[in-house]
């Protein structure tokens, strides 16, 4: 995987964010489930420094105490004090109420319910503080540091331990009336379900997740809870890139029908697992559901920023912010 390093600070070497930018520094955080992340850029001489901590938290106290003492720690490093702090920018692993900065649950860690994230940042580094779910800041992160960064319409599409998706509508993040714009792993997938004809219909997020995939290796003959075994396999590796592509290109076609978008990313550690034979695949089902609008050049193109992108994501924020 590439080092999104070169690719921050080369775009922040060539635009500009506003009066404020020439007066200090960003900070982006990522509060995730399976690590913690946070990188920092430097408006002035175009910089960018990032620091990563394994963590298994029990609980949503613990997992903000480490957080802040992991982007205390980037700073200290740094020699920068909070006070030279112009934005935040925070990716929660979750769904998030991005109006107010309030995380409304978390799926997988305790205590988050109603937690008012935005005002506990701004506590500990006296910076304005943005806060929004970690698939919208990857949408945006690579908008604009990343594979979009030439686009001004895109849809990103995240496979992991959940699915979800993110919208940059003329170049800035598009929340929709609730926030909530995006989270396409959350609807079935029609009336009748492609793959369990018989059973009710499962989401997205039931087939393309992380436990989805191993579930479908296991129904195919294959236990195994490593992705790289499961889309490697002779034998379910192909049947499971094959029905993956099919349900990919049944949604994608409708989003791209809806929004018109130039580009559409995938990214996650399905998608990243499912490769090159995963994308030729949806490429090549997408025109079949086009119709009429089989001739519209839409890319799809794998994401590029990595582990970091949703850190690099708060960043895009916090620069996002400062155009208003």
């Amino acid at each position: 995987m590439n080092d999104p390093q070169p690719l921050v600070q080369d775009r922040l070497a060539h635009n500009s964010w506003g009066f404020l930018s020439q007066q200090g520094y960003i900070l982006g955080m990522d509060i995730g489930s399976y690590g913690l992340r946070a990188a920092l850029i430097d408006l002035q001489h175009h910089t960018y420094a990032r620091a990563h901590r394994e963590a298994k938290p029990d609980n949503a106290h613990e997992m903000l105490e480490a957080s802040i003492a992991l982007a205390r720690g980037l700073l200290e490093q740094h020699g920068v004090e909070p006070s030279r702090l112009v934005r935040i920018g925070v990716g929660f692993a979750g769904p998030v109420d991005a109006r107010h900065g309030i995380v409304q649950r978390s799926h997988r860690v305790a205590g988050w319910e109603q937690f008012p994230l935005k005002r506990h940042i701004e506590d500990a580094f006296g910076a304005v503080t943005l806060v929004d779910n970690d698939a919208n800041l990857i949408a945006l992160a690579e908008a604009t540091f990343g594979v979009g960064r030439d686009v001004q319409h895109l849809f990103y599409l995240h496979l992991s331990s959940g699915v979800g998706g993110g919208l940059v509508l003329d170049s800035r993040l598009y929340h929709g009336a609730t926030t909530m714009a995006g989270e396409v792993g959350h609807a079935v997938l029609g009336a009748i379900d492609p793959i369990y004809r018989d059973e009710p219909p499962k989401t997205l997020e039931q087939h393309l997740s992380i436990a989805g995939v191993v579930r479908r290796a296991a129904e195919l003959g294959l236990e195994s809870d490593r992705l790289s075994e499961i889309f490697g396999d002779a034998r379910v590796g192909p049947q499971l890139i094959g029905e993956t592509a099919e349900i990919l290109a049944v949604r994608l076609s409708q989003i791209i029908a809806l929004i018109d978008p130039q580009m559409i990313i995938i990214g996650g550690v399905v998608a990243r697992y499912g490769g090159t034979p995963l994308f030729d695949a949806i490429k090549q089902r997408i025109p079949v559901y086009m119709a009429s609008l089989i001739e519209r050049p839409v890319q799809i193109v794998p994401s590029v920023l990595g582990f970091e992108s949703v850190a690099i994501g708060g960043l895009a924020l916090a620069l996002e912010s400062m155009s208003d």
